[in-house]
């Protein structure tokens, strides 16, 4: 089936605008062994997702450091250094969607992220603020994959299903949204989706280039 050209594209945040690879920023800080200690002695992980789903972020990250005293500073880093734990940017990736809004294609997101996390994400990358419409989970209390936050995003934006293209690094997002009739490409690259883009008929191989 030959699919029809998007009319929006969305993208995730994490691993496919900015590096998400929290165990990467541990180790570099404290060392692999002592990660995977914090991390398994912890629950920073179910922190996090409780965050997304729409739990206040300072709140629920300082709170968790209360109740490790040995391991609260390194939580707190969650909080306090959350820019550097959200890294690198992806340059090819921003200057994808950078193109995309010059030929006036809308742009929009659709992330796992806490509401608080997302406003200051915003004043930390100037490319957050480039969206059309934001689709946040913290806002939303749904993540994915959940298929009522793609039903919500379909009621919000107007557009037919089969008309989005959405760019996600989990394969359970993509399967997700594709089984509700979305254009999907799973993120593995940034030239992998420049490819993406061009076959969908949304850029010039020249305009797809970093």
């Amino acid at each position: 089936m030959i699919e029809m050209t998007p009319k929006a594209v969305i993208h995730d945040i994490g691993n496919v605008l900015i590096g998400w690879q929290p165990e990467r920023y541990y180790d570099r800080r404290i060392g692999p062994q002592r990660r995977a200690a914090l991390f398994g002695e912890t629950g920073v992980e179910a922190m996090n997702l409780a965050v997304d789903g729409g739990a206040p972020f300072r709140e629920t990250v300082y709170g968790l450091a209360e109740k490790h005293p040995n391991w609260a500073e390194e939580i707190r880093w969650w909080y306090d250094d959350w820019a550097g734990l959200a890294s690198p940017r992806i340059e090819h990736s921003i200057t994808l969607l950078r193109r995309l809004r010059a030929k006036g294609v809308p742009v929009f997101v659709l992330s796992n992220i806490g509401d608080e996390v997302f406003s200051h994400a915003q004043t930390q990358y100037d490319f957050l603020r480039w969206f059309d419409r934001a689709y946040v989970s913290g806002r939303m209390n749904l993540t994915k994959p959940d298929p009522a936050i793609y039903a919500a995003v379909e009621r919000d934006c107007g557009i037919a299903p089969e008309a989005l293209l959405f760019v996600d690094d989990k394969p359970e997002n993509t399967a997700a949204a594709a089984a509700r009739g979305w254009q999907t490409h799973l993120f593995t690259t940034a030239d992998g989706w420049a490819d993406k883009l061009c076959q969908a008929g949304l850029l010039t191989a020249e305009e797809a280039t970093p």
